[in-house]
């Protein structure tokens, strides 16, 4: 099983550390290095027996960071990380999920205060000490206390970007034991939850003492939390995953209640309540003329529980996927037959929202494009940063490079068997103003406007905002309507009623934007749009080639708020949606 994210989290923490230190040049390198390897499509581990020369082999990866690499799988330790630990011993990842507090602060803070974990800083914040430290004023003091409940919310809970390849590489182990009958994640993961805590795993097994022998010889076990007949837990780097061991004819009924949500399997319970049934993770009995129901799990006349389906169709209900099962409504549309027939995997024909090297992506227009062909997609667009608010660093693209790149762009689609769109992601001012002239905006085929700055406005201003940058006549969608991101900033307040009206009045669409540390707009706001009548455009916002798999994220974030194929503007042909462009 792969240890890339293993390593690229420690070269991150490198990153931060060294940044905190104030090191110039050596951070950004760490981080671009670590999303490389991260997304590397094979085991870095194996490259690292062979050698530093074959870890160079991964982009961006030079000598002295393929060295540390090889350290740490040959020993477990990176020498230089363990120094820069020993002088900054800060919780550098619970801290930095404070919005505004990155690891340069972390490092003032230390330097000055000798903070080093969330409850010192509070209490910093608390006593005024902050304000008093070179470079900080009473106005960050009260940001970074604001910030704080959002840190603690954030802290112990992981996104799905880091959770899912796991669980896939646990589950890819697992199916290798002939024990091992069915096996699939359960909990949050299961229904797509933009965070989740654990990870949970179910399997299907009539030997159970086989299958966690199996399990907790997994070569990416770090420590053993628990062992015992039918379950064991386990913690890889700071995750914790638990599996369970269930008999393959209570699977079904195992799965569905553990997969939850907790009030979808209350109001699943009632339902059989009703019906003289009692449902629980054995099965579902028939306990009728059962004078004391709960003396057992198991008593009564077992109708339904070798599979899920059999579960609901016991109840007259069709199978309700777990990303709908949060008890908003799905069984009342389950029991009038009302259930929407979501989008799948498979159905996006096209991204429309990526990135280059002309902006801040890692890769040529040709190279993306070429990755869209290998993906089966029919168009793509290639969306680079505009200059303006929010755009620090030179990664915007100016107004008249602009328009040279649109010749690029036709250059590769001339060469390309997929349509090839040009765009641009332009930035939302705080107003709502566009920061590309209107000139430039009509030469271009698509036209993203997205909130990078002011991410910190009251509700209804940043609702305003947002309604007025879809007022222009060029704009075909909303980026990132929150700007948030998962575990690091909550983004915009806004008003999704309104949104979702404003964007059907004035014919844009709402994007999905299906990073996984973004999903923004997440399940709840989706679904009030979807209703409103309002399109989605579910995009990765790739920065290089891999990130296009991330649509994976979007179609299960999208499925959670009710959304169907036909909702989404890149399930179309390339003559509805040309049609439905500015």
């Amino acid at each position: 099983m792969s240890r890339n994210d293993e390593i690229a989290t420690l070269l991150e923490e490198f990153a931060d550390l060294l940044d905190a230190k104030d090191v110039a040049y050596k951070p950004s390198s760490y981080r671009r290095a670590a999303e490389n390897v991260r997304e590397y499509p094979k085991p870095v581990e194996e490259l690292a027996a062979e050698g530093t020369d074959a870890v160079e082999e991964i982009d961006r990866v030079g000598d002295a960071i393929a060295s540390k690499i090889v350290e740490y799988v040959e020993t477990g330790h990176i020498e230089e990380l363990d120094d820069l630990r020993e002088e900054l011993p800060v919780d550098m990842a619970v801290l930095t999920n404070v919005e505004g507090v990155g690891p340069k602060t972390v490092g003032k803070l230390y330097e000055a205060l000798g903070i080093t974990t969330l409850d010192e800083l509070e209490a910093a914040a608390r006593e005024g000490k902050i304000q008093e430290v070179k470079g900080f004023g009473a106005k960050t003091e009260t940001n970074i206390l604001d910030g704080i409940e959002f840190a603690r919310e954030a802290t112990g809970r992981e996104t799905l970007g880091k959770a899912v390849p796991l669980a896939d590489d646990l589950l890819a182990y697992l199916t290798e034991s002939d024990a091992v009958g069915r096996a699939e994640p359960a909990g949050s993961m299961r229904r797509w939850r933009e965070t989740v805590g654990d990870i949970d795993v179910l399997v299907g097994s009539g030997d159970p003492e086989t299958v966690l022998d199996h399990f907790l010889a997994w070569d990416l076990v770090g420590d053993t939390i628990e062992a015992g007949a039918q379950k064991a837990s386990i913690r890889v780097n700071a995750m914790r995953v638990d599996l369970r061991v269930v008999d393959p004819s209570e699977y079904g009924a195992a799965l569905q209640y553990f997969t939850g949500s907790k009030d979808h399997n209350v109001h699943l319970r009632n339902v059989a309540i009703d019906r003289g049934l009692k449902m629980n993770e054995y099965g579902l009995f028939d306990v009728a003329d059962v004078s004391d129901p709960d003396s057992d799990p198991r008593v009564g006349t077992r109708v339904a529980g070798e599979t899920e389906e059999s579960m609901y169709a016991a109840l007259d209900l069709p199978l309700i996927p777990p990303e709908m099962r949060e008890d908003t409504g799905e069984i009342e549309a389950a029991t009038d037959g009302s259930l929407p027939d979501l989008i799948e995997e498979g159905e996006i024909r096209g991204d429309l929202h990526t990135h280059t090297v002309w902006s801040d992506g890692d890769n040529t227009i040709a190279e993306m494009v070429a990755a869209a062909e290998e993906r089966g997609y029919d168009y793509h667009v290639v969306s680079d940063h505009a200059t303006g608010p929010g755009m620090v660093g030179g990664v915007g693209v100016e107004d008249d490079d602009l328009l040279e790149q649109i010749d690029e762009v036709r250059a590769v689609a001339a060469d390309s068997d997929i349509t090839v769109f040009t765009g641009v992601e332009a930035n939302i001012d705080a107003e709502g103003g566009i920061s590309v002239d209107d000139d430039v905006l009509d030469e271009l085929d698509v036209v993203i406007a997205s909130p990078h700055s002011a991410l910190d406005q009251d509700r209804e201003t940043a609702t305003e905002r947002l309604v007025r940058a879809m007022e222009h006549p060029a704009v075909d969608i909303l980026g990132h309507p929150t700007g948030r991101l998962i575990n690091q900033r909550p983004g915009l307040s806004v008003d999704y009623e309104r949104l979702a009206d404003a964007a059907v009045e004035h014919g844009v669409a709402l994007e999905l934007n299906a990073s996984p540390y973004r999903l923004d707009l997440n399940g709840e706001a989706l679904k009030i749009a979807v209703e409103a009548g309002a399109t989605i455009a579910i995009d990765t916002d790739a920065h290089r080639p891999a990130e296009l798999d991330h649509v994976r994220y979007g179609i299960h974030t999208a499925r959670r708020g009710w959304v169907e194929t036909a909702d989404v503007i890149n399930t179309w042909s390339v003559d509805e949606l040309t049609a439905f462009l500015h």
